[in-house]
Parts: C-alpha cells; structure tokens; sequence
C-alpha cells in the first residue's frame, strides 16, 4: 500500500470490543481505518502514540444540542472529552417541527425544561425550517466539529398537530393520532434515528406550564411507536418521573416495545430517598424478564450523582431565594456580588435562619447533608463526612456558614455539587452495579441543555479518571470502560460504522495521555448568544481527537476543522 492519510503508530489499543489492551498502528484513508496492526509504510501524518491510550471516539446518546447545532460549530463540552458522535432530540423537547406561530411555545418549553435563557434562544436560533426535515437540513449545512444524530422530539409534535391544545394538555383524537404517527415516519425517513418522549412532571415550561408530552396516553404513544414501524428503523427514547415513581411507571414504556416491535430506552437512576432507592433493581428485574421474552430495552444510566452545581455565578445558589439576595445582590454583577458577600454585615443577613428564605427551590437549594465541596478538580464520589452539614456539626456551626464560606472560595468562584440521585448510600457502589449490566447503556450528558447548573457531558472523562483509574473501591478496567463510552451505546442506535477500532469503521479516533488525564472542576463562561452563561468543564491529557481521520483537538486546543457531519443512517 502507498503513503496514506494517517498512522496512529505504536499506541495501546482498547478497540472497543472490550477485549485485552494491545500495541499496534492505526491507519486510516479517506476518513476510514484501513489497517490495524503492524503498518510498514508511512502516512502523510504521522502520530507517535507509544505509551499513550488510544480509543475509538466516544459517543454521547443523550443531548440537548438542538439549539447549540443551529449557532455554534462546535458542540462543546462534548467535544472537548473525545465525544466524536452526540445524539439530540432527547426527553421530548426541541425546535421542529413549527409554525410560525408555535416559536415561543417551543422556547418556553426548552427554557423550562433544559435551563437554557430565553435570550441565547431568540438571538440564536434561525428558525428556517417549519417540518422536522427541514429542520435536519438546516443543522447539516452548517459546519461543526463532531457528528451529530437527532431523535424526533414528541412535544413539538403534538403541539404541530394539536395547537393550543397540546399545550393544554387535552387528549389526542384518533385523527391527531394518526398525523402523528404519519409525520414520525416521515422523519425517520428523512434521517432521524427515533423518537423521543418525556412523562416527567418535573419538566415544565418556563411559565410553569407542564410540557405537552405528559399528558399523552398509551394509545399515542404506541401509535407514534407505530410510525417507527411503518418506517424499519427507529428506537423509542423516555424518560418518566413522577412525585412517587413506581416500576409502573417504567412498564408502561415496555408495553409500547411490546406493541410496536421497535427498541426502547429510557433513563434509569437510582432515587436517594430510602423508600425509593432500590426501585432500580425491580426496573432492572424487569428489563431482564421482558428482554428474556424479545423485547429490545436498554436503560440508560449516569456514572456519577444527578444534582446541580451550584455557585455564586452559577443560576442558583443556596441563598439565591434569601429576601436579602433577592433584592440586593441579585441584579449585581458578579464581581460586586463577591464583593458584598465578604462584607460580615451582609453575612449575618443571609445565615440566618431557614424560615426567613423562599420555600421556592428549596429542596434542591437546602440540602446541606447532599451538598459537597468541589475543588480545582472534580470528585463526584465525596466522603459523606464531607459535606456541608457533617462539615458543619464537626465545626459546631451551622449549614449556612459553611456553605457560605465555601462559595467564596477561589475569588468567589467556589463550587458546591448537590448530589440529587445515584447516591442513596453516600456512595455509587449502586451507580457501578448499573454500569455494569449487558442490558444498560452509559449516557445522560445532556450537553446543550442546563447550561448554569450542571455540566455532566463530560462522563466520558470521569470515565477513565475516576472508574478506570482512580477509585478507591472497585474500579472498571480500561477495556469495559472504553467499550461503555463507544461500542454499547454505537450499538443502541444502529451506528454500524463507529464504536470499535477495527478495518472499514469510521476514523473517529483518541488519543489519550492516561497518566496526565484530569477533569477539572466546572467554570462558567459566557460564550453564548447574547452573552449568555454556561458551565463548562476542562480536562488535561487528549492529545488528540480525530473525526474522520481529521483532527480536531490536539492538546486541548480547537485545530479549527469542521468534519463533523449529520448521521442519518442509522440501522434497523
């Protein structure tokens, strides 16, 4: 063979398969892996990867780039952890299809339920497109640095079908049943590769409004599933929750599989409070019995809590609801706001006492006993004696001076983690058992979405850091953890082209400093339309990362290469 495009030379390979490390050269022509083993020739790019890690591209099933597809050409954090594929569309919510008239209904749905301001949706978005291909058409003639897949999303569905009626949550006729299973077969032929739903109550609109979606019944649900069918291919994304979650809950889901014949996946975590913690085993038991029977179902579950990040620039903090604060600090920049808070008369203001604060937020805001420091880097399994309100009953003082103190550390830049889920027993020994399992696949980033209060699309980092390297309790080995971050989730969507290293796949390629691989702590920035804040999350040792054989990150650092393309080809 003459000189090629690439050669990855001498690097330690977890292909993705799961099987043993080892050493070979990797090349790749024309975007795709030609050879793997001993490679004699040279490439007109040459990678010395001796000692280093190398992976195929991770792939992120479960984002929110709808709107970021549409103003951005990266797809960061993402894309800045060796996420080479993201899937969007998620929990029901996104921008298509819609009428003219529809636009604020779906930003209000997303600024509710994806945290994402009105104002980065409305200077950002270009809104030409009205049906769901038009939609796919307008986000693949834009550059973009990483590959990118859509589900059809059901709440912008029912509210083209139904109008006001979506929205207010009234029933579907047999005929709104209909157009919607018509129009979902059309998107899946047009390239989308599923659907996506969500029955939470806690996904509302920014104006309190719970979103179309929940109110759907089975038999719309089946009938969309139906139009899955009617095209071959598609699988059935959900996510349900409600005050007091039951298997029920998750069941109902599978009797969509059962009638429809196609995939299915929904989130899958475990609830911290003790009358809820163990209802994932019986999800799971379940998933077995009903797998063992034909059914294709596979959880999606998160490798570290579920919560919020909280900070003094970040959306919510635990004073943010405070009289005090919300009347005089609130409006202040973040520089004067730090400034005010070290002043001990303000202080004393706002550490007194809980029943002078807003009820408001307050079980996500005022659970000290679930709110953890984070440092310069981020550890998301913390000693329970570490947190606030052990940290406080060891010190003799309470809660809020703790918390306080610790939110103006680092020039006021101070984290706190609020460990909502996957962490009943003050640790993830439960999470890791989830992990573990045939049946379930890694995801939940949700990247593009809850910009100012979490940044969780960089799993795949902690990945290796904390669970292939790191943890002081069972750990993972590097081949099962490359294998849950590339080829299980490839294999969820049909993605018959990417997941493993191997001849004739995608050259969606890291490489990967093991010994200098960090993830630090979450910064926010303002880098979006409007000036809009997110959170965001560094990490050192990707020596780089290749999409299609092309790079696009080399130390960190953005090569400016746009390769990334729109996958409408997934399986059946």
């Amino acid at each position: 063979m003459g000189k090629i495009d690439l050669v990855i030379r001498g690097g330690t390979i977890a292909d993705g398969t799961g099987g043993d490390l080892r050493e070979a050269d990797i090349a790749v022509n024309e975007g795709r892996i030609v050879e793997v083993g001993k490679f004699t020739d040279t490439g007109h790019e040459e990678v010395d990867a001796r000692g280093l890690l190398v992976t195929p591209g991770f792939i992120d099933v479960h984002t929110h780039y709808d709107g970021q597809l549409t103003w951005s050409d990266q797809l960061n954090p993402s894309s800045d952890h060796g996420v080479t594929t993201v899937v969007a569309g998620n929990c029901g919510v996104g921008f298509a299809p819609c009428r003219d008239g529809d636009r604020d209904n779906l930003i209000r749905l997303m600024e509710g339920v994806e945290d994402i301001p009105e104002l980065v949706m409305s200077d950002g978005l270009p809104w030409d497109w009205k049906s769901f291909p038009d939609f796919l058409d307008s986000i693949e003639s834009k550059p973009h640095d990483i590959d990118f897949a859509m589900l059809f999303p059901h709440s912008p569905l029912r509210v083209f079908v139904m109008g006001n009626r979506a929205l207010d949550l009234e029933p579907a006729t047999d005929a709104d049943k209909a157009r919607m299973r018509q129009l979902t077969r059309e998107a899946v032929e047009a390239g989308a590769i599923g659907f996506g739903t969500s029955r939470s109550i806690f996904h509302k609109a920014s104006d309190g409004g719970l979103i179309p979606s929940v109110s759907a019944e089975i038999s719309e649900l089946v009938e969309i599933a139906g139009g899955l069918a009617d095209a071959g291919r598609g699988t059935f994304q959900a996510v349900t929750s409600s005050r007091t979650p039951s298997v029920d809950d998750y069941l109902l889901f599978h009797e969509v599989a059962r009638q429809s014949g196609r995939p299915l996946t929904y989130t899958l975590l475990q609830f911290n409070a003790p009358h809820m913690a163990d209802i994932w085993k019986q999800v799971m038991d379940a998933v077995e019995r009903d797998r063992a029977e034909g059914l294709d179902i596979r959880p999606q579950v998160f490798n570290r809590p579920v919560g919020n990040i909280l900070g003094l620039d970040a959306s919510f903090n635990p004073f943010c609801m405070h009289p005090y604060y919300v009347e005089h600090l609130a409006h202040l920049s973040f520089e004067d706001r730090v400034a005010e808070m070290r002043k001990l008369e303000v202080r004393a203001k706002l550490i007194k006492p809980q029943g002078e604060m807003k009820l408001a937020h307050r079980g996500t805001l005022r659970q000290f006993g679930e709110m953890y420091p984070m440092g310069e880097f981020a550890d998301y399994e913390p000693d329970p004696s570490t947190s606030v309100e052990a940290t406080a009953k060891a010190r003799g003082i309470t809660p809020d001076e703790v918390a306080y103190d610790l939110l103006l550390e680092r020039d006021g830049r101070g984290k706190l983690l609020m460990a909502l889920s996957n962490f009943a027993a003050g640790n993830l020994d439960a999470t890791l058992d989830l992990m573990k399992r045939q049946e379930t696949v890694l995801a939940l980033g949700d990247g593009g979405a809850h910009y100012g209060v979490i940044c969780d699309a960089t799993y795949s980092t902690y990945t290796l850091t904390h669970w292939a390297r790191d943890r002081k309790r069972e750990r993972l080995d590097i081949p099962t953890a490359v294998k849950m971050l590339t080829d299980q989730p490839a294999r969820l969507h049909r993605f018959r082209d990417r997941g493993r290293i191997a001849p004739g796949m995608k050259a969606d390629i890291n490489v990967i400093d093991m010994d200098r691989l960090k993830l630090y702590s979450p910064t926010v920035v303002h880098d979006l339309p409007g000036g809009g804040k997110r959170l965001t999350q560094k990490a050192d040792g990707y020596v780089a990362t290749f999409v299609g054989g092309t790079a696009i990150r080399r130390n960190g650092t953005d090569t400016g290469a746009r390769p990334g393309r729109l996958v409408r080809d997934a399986g059946i």
